[in-house]
């Protein structure tokens, strides 16, 4: 199998992440097991040394495996809030006018959560969230600084996902934050009365969650984020005036 992946044109470090992956999928390696010895495991996949070692910190890197000190190298619980994390990454570095396709996939997560959320959300999820729209609203009164505010709005953003009840969706969204929260501080700086708004549009989200009403739930998040897409969709396609994605 590996003679065949070279011979293909692919290298030793990718016959290395495919042999590992497959063994993931096939049950020969499972959540939280140490690898083999790095001996045993490059017989196994028809590697050397080098390339084996350079596929795994290409998993580690990815989330997929960990080195413990002392203890050797292990896979990871394949939780979905790692694995997302080069997603993230790739968020981040996104250029205009890429940006608006990404909000755009964000809003769709978002909005989903939100319905999920009307119908799952506990006292506990609740209580989460009024105290994030307080923190928002305690922020919002005579800030000159709309940092406080934005964390406040994307722990807000980031319970409600997690009320969704679906942890994978919970991770997605997360992921699709980072370039949006540098969008969401220019928009406090730059719109007069956006704080005002963001925590009007807040306030409808989480009465149609504690209301349980999935539609409306969905409604008032589309219409939010709809809001900082166009925002984004904004000169130099960023919402910033020079292009550079919002960043004071």
């Amino acid at each position: 199998m590996a003679d065949a992946d070279r011979s293909a044109g692919r290298s030793q470090t990718d016959v290395v992440v495919e042999g590992i992956k497959r063994m993931l999928a096939e049950g020969a390696l499972r959540p939280n097991q140490k690898l083999p010895v790095e001996a045993d495991l490059a017989r196994e996949l028809g590697v050397s040394r080098g390339p084996l070692r350079e596929a795994v910190r290409a998993l580690s890197l990815m989330g997929v495996l960990e080195s413990r000190q002392g203890a050797g190298t292990y896979v990871t619980a394949l939780d979905s809030s790692l694995l997302t994390t080069p997603m993230a990454f790739l968020v981040d570095l996104q250029q205009p006018p890429g940006a608006q396709a990404l909000h755009a996939v964000r809003r769709l997560l978002e909005t989903e959560a939100a319905g999920l959320a009307a119908l799952h959300a506990d006292d506990e999820h609740l209580a989460g969230l009024r105290a994030a729209l307080e923190e928002s609203t305690e922020a919002a009164r005579g800030t000159t600084d709309p940092h406080a505010f934005v964390e406040a709005d994307i722990r807000f953003h980031d319970l409600v996902a997690t009320a969704s009840g679906n942890p994978v969706l919970a991770s997605l969204v997360h992921a699709f934050a980072g370039r949006t929260a540098r969008a969401r501080v220019w928009r406090a700086i730059a719109e007069e009365g956006a704080l005002d708004r963001t925590l009007q549009e807040h306030r409808a989200i989480l009465r149609a969650v504690q209301e349980r009403d999935p539609d409306r739930a969905r409604l008032r998040m589309g219409n939010h984020l709809l809001e900082v897409e166009d925002f984004v969709a904004g000169p130099g396609g960023s919402g910033a005036p020079d292009g550079t994605d919002g960043e004071s």
